[in-house]
């Protein structure tokens, strides 16, 4: 009889175990955020490039069920007055399918190198068309994303550009990861022209590494700052880049063991409620955080330099 009980016991703890393992593996999350709608090179797109492009990276954003937020400079859809109205409806393509929009301000304006009233004006003025096609869908323009991630150049214009936020209704849009996907994509576009299809392998390839090293980092800085790792919110851009490889990107998260959540439910986390008085480059929240608790991030992983020559080598890249 002691035998039996002895052998049940050994069962029902081995049963346990098997049942138990995810709780010693912290669950991890993220949010996806896409920036410079309807297009980060709007100015040398057309539309109809525009719309395929858009119709592509939603197709796979669709089919993975991935929630997303993007984020209008509403400025781009005017470079060519004569394509207004098909800028408008690619950017209506996201609400159609079922995704949100957020703003990014009208012209891509820098808080830390305008003044606070061209910021608010730039703010207000980013509004106008992205509230109407919010509203045919019935919902509400809640969403705000700093543009360069520049927060303010002091502490006060910070503040006092919160508040203005505050009062015309807008969450902050904060971002913790970020793998410099703009200045693969410039490379990526300029090889795809000139139909370099090696280069554009060659670029994919720095990519998806380089945003490894990304994710590998940062998520250390998390467990080291705070002991856990909070939801993640991700940045990226609408270009042709992500369009064509984005689904390489989530194949990446979801290895690293991330299930995919909405902003709402990012911000959410108790992190997003941390003391935050960084004031100076534009730089992601977990070094917004190490840096008011007095530790400031080291050995950040740099982009290739391989990639940067090859930019730097291109008429004027932009972010």
């Amino acid at each position: 009889m002691k035998l039996v009980v002895a052998l049940l016991s050994v069962v029902l703890t081995f049963v346990v175990v098997l049942r138990t393992p995810a709780l010693a593996t912290p669950e991890r999350r993220i949010a996806i955020t896409i920036d410079d709608l309807p297009a980060a090179s709007a100015s040398s797109m057309n539309a109809a490039t525009i719309t395929a492009m858009t119709k592509q990276l939603l197709a796979t954003l669709r089919e993975q069920k991935i929630p997303v937020v993007g984020f209008v400079n509403e400025r781009k859809l005017y470079f060519h007055w004569d394509e207004v109205n098909e800028r408008i409806a690619a950017l209506n393509l996201w609400l159609e399918a079922g995704f949100e929009l957020g703003n990014h301000t009208y012209g891509h304006t820098s808080l830390n190198r305008a003044g606070l009233k061209e910021f608010e004006d730039s703010v207000i003025q980013g509004e106008n068309v992205t509230r109407l096609l919010l509203a045919q869908h019935n919902m509400k323009l809640r969403y705000f994303r700093h543009p360069y991630l520049d927060t303010g150049r002091d502490l006060q214009t910070r503040r006092e550009a919160e508040a203005f936020l505050s009062e015309r209704g807008y969450r902050i849009a904060p971002v913790t990861l970020d793998a410099w996907d703009w200045m693969f994509a410039t490379i990526y576009e300029d090889a795809k022209k000139r139909g370099d299809t090696a280069l554009q392998q060659e670029v994919v390839k720095s990519y998806l590494s380089y945003t490894t090293e990304v994710f590998s980092y940062f998520e250390k800085l998390s467990r080291d700052l705070m002991g856990y790792e909070p939801t993640q919110i991700l940045l990226m851009h609408a270009n042709q880049l992500e369009a064509e490889h984005i689904g390489e990107v989530l194949d990446l998260i979801r290895k690293r063991g991330y299930r995919f959540v909405t902003l709402e439910a990012a911000l959410g986390d108790s992190a997003y409620s941390l003391p935050d008085t960084y004031v100076g480059d534009g730089s992601g929240w977990l070094e917004h955080w190490a840096v008011t608790h007095g530790q400031p991030p080291l050995n950040e992983p740099s982009a290739p330099q391989s990639m940067l020559d090859r930019l730097n080598a291109l008429p004027h890249p932009q972010p």
